[in-house]
This record gives C-alpha cells, sequence and structure tokens, in this order.
C-alpha cells in the first residue's frame, strides 16, 4: 500500500461545511456559525502506504516466498519509501466572534512513521556482498522518523471583506515516543585482492549512524509495572514529556465571483526531545584482509593465538558504537497546501433572485497541490475534484489524485446532516478496496459532530 501523502486530506480541503477543514487551512472560507466535536469521534483518520511494492508481490500464490521477496527487494530503490499516519481528534469546538471571526480549538492526537526503503542495508543483510565485489553498499539509504504527540491548538478565522479571508491556528505539541535516523553517511566495499594476504580486502568507510530515540528507554526498564508505564503514557499526553510549538496559517482570495484561490502551510514547528532520551551511534572507519590462518601458530605461552579475539577488538577499537543521552531537536513534517476552484451553479436563498446577498453555488470544479516534507525530498500529489452542495443537508466530492505511484486514486466524500449533527465518511482508492493485496494505498475519515447555524 503506498502513498507519500498520508497526511494529504484533499478530500476535506475547501469543504466550507465542515470544521476539519480550519485544521488544513486555517484561512478557509465557511459557512457555519459554530461547532461541537463529539469526543474522540468528530475526527477519525488512518492511512498506510509503500511505493513501489504491494502485498501481493511477496504473498501471490506461487510456492517460492523468499525468490519473491528477494525480486522485489531487488526491484526497489533507496528513492522507495513506506508510510502510516493517524489521527484522532479528542476535543474540538467553534464558534463565530463578532461578523467577521471564527475561532476554533481543540486537540488531536497524531501518529506519524515514514522510511525509506534501506536498499543497500537491506541486501547486504539478506544477500552478503558475494555478489556485489566492488559494489559499495551505502548507510545513506537508511532514513526514517516516526512520531506520537498529541496537539492542542487554538485558531483564529477572519473574513477580512468579500474577497479575502485569513487565518493562523497556534499548535502546542506534547510528545509521547519518537525516533528518528537520517542524515547518516558511509559506505561499505569489498574488492578483490589476489597478491594481498587474503583475496578480499573489506572497507568500511566514513560510517556514521545515528539513531535518536526519545520515550522509550524507560519503557524498557524490567521494574516499571504495566500501572506505571500507563501513567507515564498519560502524563506525557499532557505536557509531562518533551514539547514543541507550531503555527499554521493561510487564506482564501475570492478572484471574482466564480473563481477562487487559496493556500495554506500547515506544522511550521519543532520539538525539543530532553526527556527520556537514548541516541544510538555508530561511527568510524575501518578495513581488513580477514582472518588468515586456518590453524592458528601458538604463543609464547604455548596457547593458541585468539585471533578471533584480537580481531573482533581491533574492529572496536575503529568502529565504535556509543549509547548516548543527548537531546536533540526535530522538526514536523511541513506541509502546504495550494488550490483554485471554479463555482458554478447558482441557487438563491431564500428564493428571491433579487436579493444579490442570497444568491450562492452549490457546484465547484478544482485543482488541489499538496507536499509534505520528508527527511531527503518534499512528497507532492495533485488532486482534481468535483464537490456539489445538493441541498443543506447532503454534500459529496468526488477527486482524482496523481502522485508518484498511483494513477487510479478516485477519492469519494459524502457528507450529511440531520438539523445540526453532522456525520462525513470520506475514503481514497476506492478502487483498491476491491483488492486490497494489490493496492498500493488506503486512507480512511470520518466524524460525528454537530454543526450550528444561527
Amino acid at each position: 500500500m503506498s502513498n507519500s501523502q498520508g497526511q494529504n486530506k484533499q478530500l476535506l480541503y475547501n469543504v466550507n461545511g465542515l470544521p476539519q477543514t480550519l485544521l488544513l487551512n486555517p484561512g478557509a472560507n465557511i459557512d457555519f456559525d459554530g461547532h461541537k466535536g463529539i469526543p474522540f469521534f468528530s475526527g477519525i483518520h488512518f492511512a498506510i502506504g509503500s511505493s513501489g511494492v504491494t502485498a501481493y508481490d511477496v504473498f501471490e500464490d506461487s510456492p517460492n516466498i523468499n525468490q519473491r521477496i528477494t525480486n522485489t527487494m531487488r526491484r526497489l530503490t533507496h528513492k522507495d519509501y513506506f508510510t502510516l499516519h493517524q489521527q484522532l481528534e479528542i476535543f474540538s469546538l467553534g464558534w463565530k466572534w463578532g461578523r467577521d471571526k471564527y475561532i476554533s480549538t481543540g486537540i488531536y492526537q497524531e501518529a506519524d512513521a515514514f522510511s525509506y526503503f534501506p536498499k543497500d542495508p537491506a541486501i547486504l543483510a539478506r544477500e552478503g556482498n558475494n555478489d556485489y565485489i566492488g559494489v559499495p553498499f551505502d548507510f545513506s539509504h537508511v532514513s526514517f522518523t516516526g512520531e506520537v504527540l498529541t496537539v492542542y491548538h487554538i485558531g483564529l478565522n477572519r473574513k477580512m471583506d468579500d474577497r479575502i479571508t485569513v487565518g493562523a491556528r497556534l499548535k502546542l505539541y506534547s510528545g509521547i515516543f519518537n525516533v528518528e535516523s537520517v542524515n547518516n553517511t558511509g559506505t561499505f566495499l569489498t574488492i578483490n585482492t589476489p597478491d594481498g594476504p587474503n583475496y578480499y580486502r573489506h572497507f568500511a568507510n566514513d560510517v556514521d549512524i545515528r539513531v535518536n530515540t526519545s520515550g522509550f528507554a524507560s519503557l524498557q526498564d524490567n521494574n516499571t509495572t504495566v500501572q506505571e508505564a500507563t501513567k507515564d503514557l498519560i502524563g506525557r499526553a499532557f505536557f509531562g514529556g518533551n514539547v514543541g510549538v507550531g503555527v499554521d496559517m493561510g487564506g482564501t482570495y475570492k478572484v471574482r465571483d466564480n473563481i477562487v484561490i487559496s493556500g495554506s502551510v500547515q506544522d511550521l514547528g519543532l520539538m525539543w526531545q530532553r526527556d527520556d532520551v537514548e541516541n544510538y551511534t555508530y561511527k568510524g572507519s575501518y578495513q581488513t584482509d580477514g582472518l588468515e590462518p586456518l590453524f592458528p601458530e601458538l604463543g609464547p605461552d604455548g596457547k593458541a593465538i585468539p585471533y578471533w579475539d584480537i580481531f573482533e577488538d581491533d574492529i572496536d577499537r575503529n568502529l565504535v558504537d556509543e549509547t548516548l543521552q543527548e537531546s536533540y531537536v526535530t522538526w514536523r513534517p511541513f506541509k502546504m497546501n495550494a488550490a483554485v476552484e471554479f463555482i458554478f451553479g447558482e441557487t438563491f436563498i431564500p428564493c428571491d433572485y433579487r436579493v444579490e446577498t442570497n444568491r450562492k453555488h452549490h457546484s465547484k470544479l478544482g485543482v488541489h497541490l499538496f507536499g509534505i516534507k520528508r527527511p531527503k525530498d518534499v512528497k507532492y500529489a495533485l488532486t482534481t475534484y468535483y464537490d456539489r452542495k445538493f441541498n443543506s443537508n447532503f454534500r459529496m466530492k468526488v477527486s482524482y489524485t496523481l502522485d508518484d505511484y498511483s494513477y487510479t486514486n478516485v477519492g469519494l466524500l459524502l457528507s450529511t446532516r440531520f438539523k445540526s449533527f453532522n456525520f462525513y465518511l470520506a475514503a481514497d482508492n476506492l478502487i483498491g478496496y476491491f483488492n486490497l493485496a494489490k493496492s498500493n494505498y488506503q486512507s480512511l475519515q470520518l466524524g460525528f459532530q454537530f454543526i450550528l447555524n444561527k
């Protein structure tokens, strides 16, 4: 399953009847006066994906699974990746302030994991170096991030005039878990040396690998009870661990009555990882011709020379692994949105076409560009969509998303309202639901809430 855009919620972007659109663009146009989310149910989002491989590639109905795994690993590149994203709204509330301002606030829990495929280290671990003489294995292919955190936020949306709406959101992050390993360097190389002391010579050049973690070390303590660990995890969700701060900013501009452009940036923020931190490092350079003697000579004391122990000590002096407790800073995955909409299908509310302010439109055609910063590059997705409001109680949005790996991602959003009670359901890659094993990406979003209009 695949999609770098695990955090891309294109089906909710610019849906002016749902409060969740303010989490994507705090400067979005909205058409409600207040909202109250049902705790833990107002916003549920889950997405999983991987580029370049599906479950079917590995587990298809054929006898040789080892060969399928080998073929898949060889086909993937170090630019392929795996992603998992989950978000749960714990609390959500909003209200209109005066004639032109809207305040929205809430709490949500978020988990995000992203990893590039570590091709060279994976091939080395699975196949060894026998078939790769003279080919360097690059440790920079190891690059991954993961985090679980709680986000407390408050945002202001202001309609400046009939054409311009702007907004901003302040976020406070409370970290639960974090792991990252980025900017690693070094290579491992084996060459033929027929005239040397051994037939092969091995080089570990400028190896510098680091894995930072927070929130894990204390859980490895065998003296910690389940009750103590649970209490600790709950405390971290309420600023009892690592903290951070970030902002969202966005705006909407009506070029003409039927053309609207909008854009936003999300999670311009960072976290200070200082509590319950452990770092694992492996650094150095080394070259060896291996162990020559099969029948070691005797030393002066009459005992066999401990060639293997000497070899291990030599490696440990040159390739040093350490466990540290050093603070570090992590940046949130920065996201951006940009869209242009063409609006049509004019209606009149109430039924008086002579009143200009009562004119509204019920259909939109739009194009949406999404980007998210990952450790090595920015991942993009381009979406076209049709958004139709059939009446005040039912709305539908159909999307088609194009990215690096999927050409068939059709999504659907349904939103319905009974009086002030609202339910919405959104799913990406509908075709993939017919055969999940062959799907590169799936996501699902749903929510229950009360949306208020005066």
